[in-house]
């Protein structure tokens, strides 16, 4: 792995250049557990019509890769008339698209037949790179047999989300780190909860290894119950697909002193030579945290110069760790800001995550369109399905829906992906929200709810 420490820039609200190159990206959502099946599976229960989710990189594949002429791969076709506001209102450049369902995807590594379509697709598309939302094994098979070279090696994006492998470089590198054990089995856990409560945790959390999306992740509350062993009995068995588990006693107001937790996420980009930090945003976190949508900037940053100095200092650290690892691409670093009630503030990195993630989308959007502005991310449910063209035209007509051409291009609602149902409608989709201020982007986002069919409770 290299050793040389690469040069790290920060600069908020403008864009990287990202990849002058030209790419095949297999949007492999359901392969980021690096062949931990049953995680991808809870992954897919738990958010939903996964299976079109990576249509959320169609307008931003070819501001990733400014060669031109790129192909996405999806394992389910975009809305075309979503894409068609993508090139007629907002004026972006899209990939070309070719569908391939996840579990054909499992199937093409070790496929000696080549008889799947896709490898002739691939064979012929002028590219000489592949990328993905992580590179696993198939993808690296795929790459090696239709003549392109991965971005990251598999090791390298392995490690650069290997949350225990963090935690110990951070340690040996003398970072704040949470109080941790390693556990191996529900013995472990048991013991290690013990542990935590005699530290006077009220609640810990169990770590995989590899999780996303609150999948790898189970907070266990109330650290006095007799019946601890029965719920760490009770982890799926993904838990331990790499190896040792991490159970950290839970940070929380009324703790050790805390007065508040702040969450906020670094977005970077890691080239083989520098890296550059462009955006800060807050994470918007379920009571189980389970991550639900960004904002940025995040409004307590503002009159607290030495946050954002610790945060991008911290950033760039988690950049050069990336590097070391073998990753290379777009990145979020995720943080904890500790506020203490005698006045101290902590700043610790809480995990990265090596991939394009739900705030690299958003962030590339809005920064393109609005680079000082503000900017709102969510998760809208509909109370009934609805379609494409329906969903348009009650923003548009409205006057909610962004558009750069008009007179108001300063602020509006700007809709990245529809995820579909089983009957071919729109169940779900993500929603950024883009204005001068903050306080408007929840205005938009309020008014898009009232306009729209939205279930009550975010998602």
């Amino acid at each position: 792995m290299p050793t040389e420490e690469i040069a790290v820039h920060s600069a908020a609200g403008t864009l990287p250049a990202f990849w002058n190159r030209r790419a095949v990206f297999i949007a492999n959502l359901l392969g980021m557990f690096f062949g931990n099946e049953a995680a991808t599976r809870a992954l897919a229960g738990e958010i939903g019509e996964a299976d079109s989710y990576g249509g959320r990189l169609l307008p931003i594949i070819d501001m990733l890769f400014r060669g031109g002429d790129n192909l996405l791969v999806l394992e389910r076709a975009p809305d075309p008339l979503l894409a068609g506001y993508f090139t007629d209102r907002l004026g972006l450049s899209l990939p070309a698209v070719e569908v391939l369902p996840h579990q054909d995807y499992l199937k093409l590594k070790g496929d000696q037949t080549l008889r799947h379509p896709i490898f002739q697709r691939l064979r012929d598309h002028g590219a000489s790179w592949m990328d993905g939302y992580v590179t696993d094994d198939t993808l690296v098979d795929l790459a090696a047999r239709t003549g392109k070279q991965t971005i990251a090696s598999t090791e390298g994006s392995h490690r650069g989300n290997n949350k225990r492998l963090l935690y110990q470089d951070m340690q040996t590198d003398g970072l704040p780190v949470p109080f941790t054990y390693y556990a191996e089995g529900p013995d472990d856990i048991v013991a290690a909860l013990m542990a935590i409560r005699r530290q006077e945790y009220r609640s810990a959390v169990v770590k995989s290894a590899i999780g996303a999306s609150g999948i790898g992740m189970n907070r266990i509350r109330e650290l006095d119950r007799a019946d601890l062993d029965a719920e760490a009995s009770g982890l799926p068995p993904y838990f331990y697909f790499e190896g040792a588990c991490l159970v950290q006693g839970w940070v929380e107001p009324g703790v050790h002193g805390v007065r508040r937790i702040h969450s906020p996420s670094v977005q970077m980009f890691v080239a083989d030579d520098e890296a550059v930090l462009y955006d800060i945003t807050e994470q918007i976190l379920s009571d189980h945290s389970i991550h639900e949508g960004n904002e940025s900037p995040p409004p307590y940053l503002h009159g607290q110069p030495e946050w954002r100095k610790g945060l991008l200092e911290k950033g760039a650290w988690a950049a050069r760790w990336l590097q070391r690892q073998g990753y290379r691409g777009t990145a979020s670093a995720d943080f904890l800001v500790i506020l203490y009630e005698d006045g101290r503030t902590d700043i610790q990195i809480c995990e990265i995550n090596a991939r394009v993630t739900g705030a690299t989308y958003p962030s590339i959007l809005a920064r393109r369109f609005l680079p000082e502005g503000c900017w709102l991310l969510r998760n809208l449910r509909f109370e009934a399905p609805v379609s494409g063209s329906a969903l348009l035209r009650t923003l548009d007509t409205g006057g909610e829906l962004f558009d750069p051409g008009s007179s108001r291009s300063g602020s509006g609602v700007l809709p990245v992906n529809f995820n579909f149902g089983k009957d071919g409608f729109i169940h779900k989709g993500q929603f950024l929200c883009l204005a001068g201020q903050a306080s408007e982007c929840h205005r938009l986002l309020e008014r898009a709810c009232h306009l729209l069919p939205c279930a009550t409770e975010r998602d």
